[in-house]
């Protein structure tokens, strides 16, 4: 039966591969596909710190587990990335020359020192000496000097150094406090820091001879288990966040970049000192961190610029509200807000209504990640500040935004909110939202649930939904809910809501074996779930069973799926398509039967077991009728999606979906009805 089964970690990184391939699609600009490339370079950079690195613990335990769908071990799984990335990493260095080729032509060129004239040799010489050279700290390794800790994803200048006939080693890292990018006057031409720094690092090492030279870089492990046995008694949580995101940089290393180099014994060297191994080892032509692509977009003219980047494209006010009194409308119906295509202002604006009503008496939400300047989390202060009770579920353990997260509590709290910092041994990754009005008509409650954080920057870039209901049970299960969280409680009982890590999944299911239970007894049968990444076991075993019935199941998988489709006997109603694009797919719907009949759910949560086992998550009914079509709509819209969509095959390739006459980008076709909408 494993057969029926993808492995996770290699099924991500084929997802990386398809982020890879929109850095090679020529219908992208050319500075879109260097960002898609930096993207996809990022992306493997987290995978290792996280992923990979969880594999190492495991590895380390050696309690002889077995991943539990391919049964390959974690040294198995480790192999097999590393073999994947590198086949990978030839392909991430042409795509990378072939787009600064590309860019050349149109806007500035990456230089080499071989290029330069004499005129700008020197000034980039006089640059090193009297600006970058007395902020480095070099350091020998020898018996006096002890390797050194190298941190994670800071690119260093390594050498083999020879005096007196005894071979030593030095390490330069850059500088953090100088830009990566230097511009020659013209603004056409540029070269990075680490070009500068190893040109010239005999100027460093003036009292050596260096024998070889090259830039490396190495990857920690940042997979930092949450261990609640750790705490002392009165030790304050937020303390010991703020000692977890220090440790974070100094765990074993898991992958070690370099760029070309003459000597063997060089990288030898630091492979054996670093403990790692060959396999673990990737050699680039192409810088080893591509974070710097971003800030080319300063040396772009106006007419270089429009030739080189997206049209630009602003979130429209959603015709489904008229501007003013938010509040009014939503107590009169409920509302869909779709992201990035429509803008979420009207949802920041029932926040500052909310802070100043004076009917309000309080506001709950959940934080997950939250913009760095963030409207909606001080419009909570002001709300706190104006009286209203303002509980704030702000989960600290968001991978890589811990400090942001850290800084906003300590903000709210002074304002007088009142924080609950998750559930212990549980994230709360729920997205929802409770204003409680007492008027004289008696108690009113406005829910928000949604797909995506409440981040006013990723609500730009990444595809989200919301629904904002007056709904008195919805409103009745929201307050249990925050009741719930606030006394620690996960067992909760919910009339509609599902709630992990004890409801959502038992609740997927149930949908799903009534789809099977109507395809049994002959009548229509129909699945249809969009998500981010699929692997629970449970899940998909009973969607296995339910194309074994005879239900047609689509699914919209934009990143890992763990499920084989296309499996005679088995998974052979079952398809599978993936939708990399300008704007990160994000949205979690599902939908089960078909027609008016259809149970339509948005929810927090992927099919993961993180999510429906680990996490707290929350989904919810669309109970409004047109509300619930408009999104069975954009389901079938990306279902014909032919230009950005790919479909998983049974060997676990994906190929782009070619179907229909008419070509269909579905998130081209959002924007465009969003701006029709916003005309009539």
């Amino acid at each position: 039966m494993y057969k029926l089964y993808f492995n996770r970690e290699l099924s991500w990184m084929k997802f990386n591969g398809r982020v890879l391939e929109e850095s090679l699609d020529l219908r992208n600009p050319i500075f879109e596909r260097l960002k898609f490339l930096s993207i996809y370079v990022s992306n493997l950079d987290e995978f290792y710190m996280v992923r990979v690195g969880s594999l190492f613990d495991q590895m380390l335990i050696g309690d002889g587990s077995f991943e539990n769908k391919t049964y390959m071990s974690p040294k198995q799984q480790i192999d097999a990335i590393n073999h994947e990335a590198s086949i990978l990493s030839p392909l991430r260095d042409k795509t990378y020359f072939q787009i600064m080729r590309d860019l050349a032509q149109v806007a500035i060129v990456h230089t080499q020192f071989k290029k330069l004239s004499k005129e700008d040799r020197q000034a980039v010489k006089e640059y090193f000496i009297q600006q970058v050279l007395p902020l480095l700290s070099p350091q020998v390794i020898d018996t006096r000097h002890p390797f050194p800790n190298i941190e994670s994803k800071v690119i260093y200048i390594a050498s083999r150094l020879i005096k007196k006939k005894k071979v030593l080693y030095g390490v330069v890292p850059l500088p953090h406090d100088i830009d990566r990018i230097y511009a020659f006057p013209d603004k056409k031409r540029f070269l990075l820091l680490e070009d500068i720094i190893l040109n010239y690092s005999d100027l460093i090492f003036s009292t050596y001879n260096i024998h070889s030279k090259t830039v490396i870089r190495v990857t920690r492990n940042a997979d930092l288990d949450i261990d609640d046995d750790w705490f002392v008694e009165n030790a304050e949580y937020v303390n010991y966040m703020n000692d977890i995101i220090k440790k974070r940089g100094r765990l074993s290393p898991v992958r070690f970049e370099t760029g070309k180099c003459k000597n063997n014994e060089l990288t030898k060297f630091f492979l054996s000192k670093l403990k790692l191994e060959k396999s673990q080892s990737f050699e680039l032509n192409s810088p080893l961190d591509l974070s710097f692509v971003y800030d080319l977009e300063d040396y772009f003219d106006v007419e270089a610029k429009s030739k080189l980047v997206y049209s630009p494209l602003k979130p429209q006010w959603p015709t489904c509200f008229k501007h003013g009194n938010i509040m009014k409308q939503i107590l009169h119906k409920d509302m869909l807000l779709s992201f990035p295509y429509e803008s979420m202002q009207p949802f920041i604006e029932l926040i500052r209504e909310a802070s100043q009503d004076s009917n309000v008496i309080s506001i709950k939400i959940t934080l997950y990640r939250i913009s760095i300047q963030s409207l909606i989390a001080q419009y909570l202060c002001d709300a706190a500040e104006n009286g209203k009770e303002v509980i704030v579920a702000i989960e600290l353990q968001a991978r890589f935004d811990e400090q942001n997260n850290l800084h906003w509590s300590k903000v709210m709290e002074q304002a007088g909110c009142k924080l609950i910092y998750g559930v212990e041994e549980y994230k709360v990754h729920s997205k929802i939202m409770l204003i409680t009005r007492k008027t004289s008509q008696g108690i009113q409650y406005i829910t928000h649930i949604g797909t995506g954080n409440y981040n006013e920057k990723t609500a730009r870039l990444y595809t989200d939904i919301g629904i904002l209901t007056a709904n008195k049970e919805i409103g009745d299960d929201a307050v249990k809910f925050f009741q719930n969280l606030a006394i620690g409680n996960i067992d909760g009982k919910y009339q509609y809501l599902l709630v992990s890590p004890t409801g959502l999944k038992n609740g997927i299911i149930q949908l799903i074996q009534n789809e099977v239970e109507k395809a049994t007894t002959g009548k229509p049968a129909r699945i249809i779930a969009k998500m981010n990444s699929l692997t629970d076991k449970d899940v998909i075993d009973n969607l296995i069973v339910a194309s074994q019935s005879g239900v047609k199941v689509s699914l919209i998988v934009r990143g890992i799926c763990c499920l084989r489709p296309g499996v005679d006997e088995y998974t052979k109603n079952i398809e599978v398509k993936s939708i990399v694009g300008r704007f990160l797919e994000h949205s979690r719907i599902y939908c089960f039967g078909e027609g008016e009949n259809a149970k339509v759910y948005i929810a927090s949560a992927d099919m993961m077991t993180r999510n429906t086992s680990r996490r707290v998550e929350v989904a919810a009914p669309v109970l409004d009728k047109t509300i619930a079509a408009q999104l069975i709509d954009m389901l079938n819209i990306m279902l014909q999606d032919n230009v950005k969509c790919r479909v998983l095959q049974s060997d676990g390739t994906y190929v782009y979906f070619n179907d229909g006459e008419k070509r269909i980008d579905s998130q081209k076709y959002f924007y465009e009805q969003a701006y029709n909408n916003a005309i009539e």
